[in-house]
């Protein structure tokens, strides 16, 4: 059976280039103590993963790409599927602290991914004894993705489906999904017959998209040129331009019951609101030492998870949107910012500020693959790329509860995410297990001082634990109050003139006796 991506799947292929590569990837640490024997070695690694490949039909199955990319590729099985082609390991270089092991950790991200291949692959990295907080004997597994293949939601799941809920090696997913057909190498008749098809139609279904779509489209216009276009709003800052290829890494992690406390000091306020203000302090703390505060606040795009509640997650591929949110780096006062970003946010949400991108989202399905491809490499090329954002943030949650490999527990997880021209900088916030990470992507060109940025987030966040929410002013006073004045007396109305009486008529007596009216 044929299985050719998505549109949306199909751009992150498009707009990878050697210094932008579109891949995802998890940077999870584990304690092999809790492991039958307290070690877990490699090639239980490679056993364990090996067991649980039928669980996601993205471990087997390779792309199958067209010349000129006349169409979209299409997914394939691998016949030349080998799992330990996809697994290496290695130890950290003295001193093997923490420093070190950001610095292999962003290596690693930074090499391109063999797309002949599964597009996946796991790094083992051992020697992480000398890292605060981190139990001896440790090791991580630094696990990429292409975006082409998962979102995050979906990524989250694979690795899910990858792990147990004990050391006993209980999946934490008992039922797998049902198994998915890896996909059949289309012949040339059918390419040239679905590639024609789709020109074909294209137009037809753009068109009629375009026209369901055109108030949207013609409201949102109108906002974008009423408020300058699409950088309107978008100060100008050292996040906005060309990467480069050398990627930075850092990390910091916060307990949720900390982020609980601190919502409630703003009555509304979401974990996904704590997060924006925490990075938006940050980044005011950070570009005022740099001096390069901008006046304007800067704008972060977040993601909208378009699978909604009912949404399958165990199925591969991207179904996001985004929306942007000023992170008021202009707010100096803490919780001034997280009830500003609240209230921004409960408007906004996805109706609004992600009507834009919904838009692109749904009319990028009926382009043909050549014209996007030309058009994606355009638009995110260094000359043309647009300011429409100063950062990403993607806050995806977690699984609340212990996770182990092969007996070993996850202790600490974190993720990266790829960046793009005018876009340097990315803070990826996965939960997990009662915490939630601060994941820091840049360029070295960008952010060489990446773990001063780190700082910034520690401090932010402690700004706003510190924080005391002020008390209405009904309650502020503390003074004896004063005696209430007494009420002046209200100035009695005039008197209404009195009615006259009405006359009776008089009865008079005739000489009879017998009286009459007058």
């Amino acid at each position: 059976m044929l299985k050719q991506l998505s549109a949306q799947d199909a751009q992150f292929l498009y707009t990878q280039t050697a210094n932008n590569l579109t891949h995802i990837m998890g940077v999870y640490i584990y304690n092999p103590s809790t492991a039958p024997g307290g070690f877990v070695r490699f090639k239980d690694i490679i056993r364990h993963v090996e067991s649980r490949v039928h669980t996601s039909p993205l471990f087997k199955r390779r792309l199958h790409r067209l010349p000129f990319d006349m169409d979209h590729p299409y997914w394939v099985e691998d016949e030349h599927f080998d799992i330990e082609a996809h697994m290496s390991h290695a130890r950290l270089p003295e001193p093997g602290d923490w420093r070190q092991f950001c610095i292999a950790v962003a290596r690693w991200f930074s090499k391109p991914m063999d797309m002949n291949r599964p597009l996946w692959d796991i790094y083992i990295i051992e020697g992480l004894d000398r890292i605060p907080g981190i139990p001896k004997g440790s090791f991580a597994m630094l696990h990429r993705v292409h975006h082409a293949a998962v979102d995050g939601a979906s990524g989250a799941h694979a690795f899910i489906a990858m792990s147990d809920i004990d050391a006993k090696g209980t999946p934490a997913i008992a039922e797998p999904p049902p198994v998915e057909e890896l996909g059949t190498v289309p012949s040339s008749a059918e390419i040239l017959s679905r590639a024609w098809s789709a020109s074909m139609q294209s137009p037809v279904k753009f068109m009629n998209a375009l026209m369901k779509m055109s108030p949207a489209i013609i409201s949102s216009a109108r906002r974008s040129i009423a408020e300058g276009g699409m950088t309107a709003g978008v100060p100008e800052t050292r996040f906005n331009v060309p990467v480069g290829p050398h990627k930075m890494f850092d990390a910091t992690t916060v307990a949720l019951t900390d982020v609980a406390e601190i919502r409630k000091k703003v009555p509304g306020a979401t974990v996904n609101d704590v997060v924006l203000t925490t990075v938006g302090g940050a980044l005011r703390k950070y570009l005022q030492k740099h001096k390069e505060l901008p006046k304007d606040s800067l704008v972060a795009v977040a993601p909208i998870n378009l699978r909604g509640k009912g949404g399958k997650a165990s199925k591969p591929g991207n179904q996001v949107s985004a929306m942007s949110v000023p992170v008021r780096t202009d707010i100096a006062d803490p919780l001034a910012r997280l009830a500003a970003i609240r209230n921004y946010t409960v408007e906004a949400k996805e109706a609004k500020a992600g009507v834009s991108a919904r838009i692109m989202t749904d009319l990028s399905q009926h382009i043909p693959g050549a014209t996007m491809a030309a058009v994606a490499r355009l638009v995110t090329s260094e000359r043309f790329a647009v300011r429409g954002t100063n950062l990403f943030i993607s806050n995806v949650p977690g699984a609340q509860v212990p996770l182990y490999l092969a007996g070993a527990q996850l202790v600490q997880q974190h993720g990266m995410a790829p960046l793009a021209n005018n876009m340097g900088l990315f803070v990826a916030t996965p939960s997990y297990n009662g915490r939630i990470a601060f994941s820091l992507i840049s360029e070295r060109a960008v952010m060489p001082d990446i773990a001063f940025f780190r700082e910034c987030i520690e401090e932010s966040f402690a700004d706003l634990m510190a924080a005391v929410p002020k008390p209405e002013k009904a309650k502020a006073a503390t003074a004896e109050p004063k005696p209430a004045a007494k009420p002046k007396p209200k100035p009695k109305p005039a008197p209404k003139p009195a009615a006259k009486p009405k006359v009776k008529p008089v009865a008079k007596a005739n000489a009879t006796g017998k009286t009459r009216k007058k």
